[in-house]
């Protein structure tokens, strides 16, 4: 029931923004130009499925974004497992992830144009190197992180380093590698938008940036509420697996 409420609470406050948003709007403080009413907005929606290939946007976006994310995710878990349950590992590789982990990845789009091209290469390269980072780092954590009793386990059992590794320190630090696999998908996201406007993928961002071109305000809200939606979907989803792989957590302490 606290869960259900707190839902239909977060519902209520969406509800409440968009209301003030719809009353914004028909007051004209903001020029309309700038500022569509939702209405608008629900009906540049409805054009651009039925009438442009807005579907197809949406359908360049989510791929731009689970590519640059899965290939994130392969690399990192299996880079911060490495460096995480090796202590040695992590002073030789530490002060090259600590150079490379501030970088912005913007910063790193010229070196990818020059390197690849306006391409989807491109902005596969970018997305994985911008989203690697949450999962690297909480894998690394979470591998570095497993109890001393459980290590005593793994040798007690003798076990190998890869045997250990699959049937102690992984489910071990499976909370920690979901969080942020749940992390590196929000960055993707982000990322994909930037390069398709920079590059002019087809993509969200490139329908944002050339209704936004155009002054075609309804049609910017409508990319970015689709841009929302996707994050919020593809959010819910992960969350489902993490509370299904995590399952066992909850019988902890029977």
């Amino acid at each position: 029931m606290i869960a259900l409420a707190w839902r239909a609470a977060g519902v209520l406050v969406v509800a409440a923004l968009i209301a003030l948003w719809g009353v914004i709007a028909e007051l004209k403080l903001v020029s309309p130009v700038f500022l569509p009413t939702p209405a608008r907005v629900w009906l540049a929606l409805e054009n651009g499925f039925a009438h442009t290939d807005l579907p197809a946007k949406a359908l360049g976006t989510i791929g731009h974004m689970f590519g640059g994310w899965l290939a994130a995710s392969i690399a990192g878990v299996a880079l911060g497992a490495l460096i995480g349950s090796s202590k040695a590992a992590r002073e030789y590789i530490g002060p090259t992830l600590e150079f490379l982990r501030p970088l912005p990845a913007s910063a790193v789009i010229p070196v990818a144009i020059a390197m690849f091209g306006l391409t989807p290469q491109m902005a596969l390269g970018v997305i994985a190197f911008g989203s690697i980072w949450p999962v690297l780092l909480a894998t690394m954590h979470g591998f570095a992180a497993v109890e001393p009793r459980l290590i005593e386990v793994e040798r007690a059992l003798g076990l190998t380093r890869w045997q250990g590794a699959a049937k102690i320190s992984l489910p071990s630090a499976a909370p920690d590698i979901l969080a942020g696999l749940r992390l590196g998908l929000t960055v993707s996201l982000i990322l994909a938008v930037v390069c398709e406007m920079i590059a002019g993928l087809d993509g969200l961002g490139q329908w944002v940036l050339l209704a936004a071109r155009a002054y075609k305000s309804a049609d910017i809200f409508a990319g970015v509420a689709l841009l929302g939606a996707i994050g919020l979907c593809a959010n819910a989803a992960l969350s489902a697996i993490e509370a299904r792989a995590l399952r066992w957590r909850g019988t902890e302490g029977r």
